[in-house]
């Protein structure tokens, strides 16, 4: 059986591959090459591998959060956020989940991604995301991703990213919300959340949505790891108590409304003017291809 988490052979994080070992006898085979985790000499890099387009699926939701678990009980100090996929980072959460859903599984696939946001937006590690736009745009839960990290590096291309959920008929949730204005602020947020608007490499640095924007995947690599290695420099307590500083309150806004968010989202998912856009939306995804 694979494992949701490969490894690259180093010496570096011997804690780290040993427990993961361990880890593989009990993963389940859905969940095996959704997420390859990478040991770096101090660091993981952790790569979504789900083709075409890395979409947040339950599975790819879940494979990543038991991946930040992995890492975080072996005392992973930080990691960078990526993807196998060339040219891609992630298309967002996957509409199929949404659309003609049964209630069991849409509460299980948003319960999923409430954790996903509140470990990564939470995490003690420090963390960067390497965005490579290419070929797809990073819209929606794929812009939330990279959000959480610490520090974002875009690599330069013709495609975007943004919050573009009223596009599509649905409302971004208050925690999609908070972590927008956290990192644009609140004028930018508010008029963007409203169009639903996304933005090219250049429009995301030029509002602070991305950090760094490099002409090409190589280049971007090298400042990411720069980036993370920036961060590991700092004592470990201090940054992330900085970090939740400015976090805390939107973390615990969630925690505090776990179970409300879920039936909101749930009760709004299922109604019929937003299964009827859902529906038209995946029927001019299957005439593009």
């Amino acid at each position: 059986m694979m494992s949701v988490i490969t490894f690259a052979r180093s010496n570096a994080l011997p804690l780290l591959r040993t427990s993961i070992t361990a880890r593989i006898q009990s993963t389940t085979a859905s969940l095996s090459s959704l997420v390859r985790v990478e040991d770096k000499q101090g660091y993981a890099v952790v790569s979504m591998h789900k083709p075409p387009v890395n979409s947040l699926s339950l599975e790819m939701i879940q494979a990543l959060s038991e991946s930040l678990s992995e890492l975080e009980k072996n005392k992973c100090k930080g990691f960078i956020l990526t993807s196998a996929c060339p040219g891609i980072f992630s298309a967002g959460l996957d509409i199929r989940e949404m659309y003609q859903p049964t209630e069991g599984r849409l509460k299980e696939f948003w319960s999923s991604l409430q954790t996903l946001w509140l470990q990564l937006y939470g995490s003690k590690m420090a963390s960067v995301a390497l965005i490579n736009v290419r070929i797809c745009h990073a819209p929606a839960g794929g812009c939330l991703l990279a959000m959480c990290c610490d520090s974002r590096i875009m690599v330069n291309g013709k495609a975007k990213i943004g919050l573009n959920e009223t596009k599509l008929g649905i409302v971004a949730p208050f925690w999609f919300k908070d972590t927008f204005v956290n990192t644009i602020g609140v004028r930018q947020s508010e008029r963007a959340l409203q169009l639903g608007s996304l933005f090219s490499p250049e429009e995301a640095l030029k509002i602070g949505l991305v950090d760094r924007v490099l002409p090409d995947t190589e280049a971007a690599t090298a400042v990411a790891e720069s980036e993370l290695k920036e961060f590991l420099q700092i004592p470990a307590m201090a940054r992330y108590l900085s970090k939740m500083r400015i976090r805390e309150a939107a973390l615990k806004g969630l925690v505090e409304n776990r179970e409300t968010d879920l039936n909101t989202f749930v009760n709004f998912a299922t109604t019929d003017a937003v299964q009827k856009g859902l529906g038209i939306y995946l029927q001019s995804l299957a005439k593009k291809n």
